[in-house]
C-alpha cells in the first residue's frame, strides 16, 4: 500500500558542536553542547513527526501521526500541545463525530476515542484480523473503518460491539465517508469505488476508476460528485456517483495525498508541499514554500485560513484566495 511516509522526506540539518582537532590530538575532548536538542525534544511538534490526519471540533483543532504524534490547538494552530498516549503506532486517520469527540485509527488496528478537549483518548480493539486503513465517524455518530479484503466495520454503541462486512475481494479499501446517515462512499484499490444507501447495512460496486487507478485521496460533494487523486498528480472527478470518471487537468506531477474543502473552494494536497484550488474544471498551484515534503490532510480556519500538515513535522497556514471562497466554477 503506498504510504505518504514512503515518499521523501528532505534534509533536516542537525549542528553538533565538534571538538577541534588539536584538541583530539592531545587526548581532550570539547564538551557536547545538548541544549538546543534538549529544547528541540520539549517542543510540541517534532522534526520526526510525519502527520497524517487532521480533524476539528469546535473547541480545537487535532493532528495525528507516526509513532502515536498526537497534538491539539485550542487558538486555531498558534499555539500546540502534545498529547500522551499509550501507544507508539501510527496514527492513520483521524475524524470528528457530531457530538465533539474524536475517532483515530491506528496501524495495530485499535481505534481510539478522544474527548472533545482532546486530551483523554481510550483504545478499542477492532475485531477483524484485516488490516484496517481508515476511518470516518458517520453523522449518526456511528465508528466506521474500512482496509483490506474490502472489510468495513462499525460501532453503534461506541466500541462496545462490532458489525463486519466485506465484499470479499481482495482489495484495500483507503478512503471512507458518510455524505449523511444512510449515504456513504469507498474507494481503493485497483479503482474500487462502494456505495451504500442504507446506514451500511449492504455494500455495492458504484464503478471502477480508470485504469485500475490507485486512489490516495477522496472526497465527495454528494452521491453523484466527488474527486479522487494519486499518483503524478491525477485528480479524477465524477458527476454521477463513480460510474464514469473525467481526468481533470492539473499544473502538477506530484502524488496527491488529500483533499480540504474550504466554504465553496476544494483545495487537494500533495508532495513537495503542493497545494492545489479547484476552478473551472482545472487545478492550479498556490504559492507555498518550497519543501520536498509531503502535505497530507488540512481542515479550515477562521479568517478564511487554511492550516495543512505533513512530513517533518510540516505545518503551514495559507490565505484562502477570496475568489475561491465566493464561487468555486468547478465545471464538469
Amino acid at each position: 500500500m503506498p504510504y505518504p511516509m514512503e515518499y521523501p522526506r528532505g534534509k533536516v540539518p542537525v549542528t553538533l558542536a565538534l571538538a577541534s582537532a588539536s584538541a583530539l590530538l592531545t587526548g581532550c575532548e570539547a564538551p557536547l553542547n545538548l541544549e538546543a536538542v534538549r529544547q528541540q525534544s520539549q517542543q510540541a511538534i517534532q522534526r520526526t513527526d510525519f502527520f497524517q490526519s487532521v480533524a476539528r471540533n469546535d473547541q480545537i483543532v487535532a493532528i495525528a501521526g507516526n509513532n502515536g504524534a498526537l497534538l491539539v490547538s485550542e487558538n486555531g494552530g498558534s499555539d500546540w500541545q502534545r498529547v500522551p498516549v499509550q501507544t507508539t503506532e501510527s496514527f492513520l486517520s483521524l475524524d470528528a463525530c457530531p457530538d465533539g469527540s474524536f475517532i483515530a485509527l491506528t496501524f495495530n488496528n485499535q481505534l481510539w476515542h478522544g474527548n472533545p478537549a482532546g486530551t483523554q483518548w481510550t483504545a478499542h480493539e477492532l475485531p477483524s484480523q484485516e488490516q484496517m486503513m481508515t476511518a470516518d465517524c458517520a453523522p449518526d455518530g456511528t465508528w466506521w473503518a474500512g482496509g483490506s479484503f474490502t472489510t468495513l466495520q462499525s460501532s453503534s454503541d461506541q466500541g462496545t460491539t462490532w458489525q463486519e462486512t466485506s465484499l470479499n475481494e481482495d482489495a484495500i479499501l483507503t478512503n471512507l465517508q458518510f455524505l449523511d446517515p444512510e449515504t456513504a462512499l469507498a474507494t481503493g484499490e485497483y479503482g474500487l469505488v462502494l456505495k451504500t444507501l442504507d446506514g451500511g447495512e449492504t455494500w455495492d460496486y458504484a464503478g471502477y476508476l480508470p485504469d485500475e487507478f490507485y486512489p490516495h485521496a477522496a472526497y465527495f460533494e454528494s452521491a453523484d460528485e466527488g474527486w479522487v487523486g494519486g499518483l503524478n498528480g491525477f485528480i479524477y472527478h465524477t458527476t454521477d456517483g463513480g460510474e464514469t470518471w473525467d481526468r481533470q487537468p492539473t499544473d502538477t506531477s506530484m502524488p496527491v495525498f488529500g483533499f480540504v474543502k474550504a466554504g465553496n473552494a476544494l483545495f487537494a494536497l500533495g508532495d513537495n508541499a503542493t497545494v492545489l484550488a479547484l476552478s473551472g474544471g482545472s487545478w492550479t498551484g498556490l504559492e507555498t514554500p518550497n519543501q520536498p515534503l509531503y502535505l497530507r490532510d488540512g481542515v479550515v480556519l477562521a479568517d478564511n485560513q487554511l492550516l495543512v500538515a505533513g512530513g517533518r513535522g510540516l505545518l503551514l497556514q495559507l490565505d484562502i484566495p477570496v475568489a475561491s471562497v465566493a464561487s468555486n466554477n468547478r465545471g464538469n
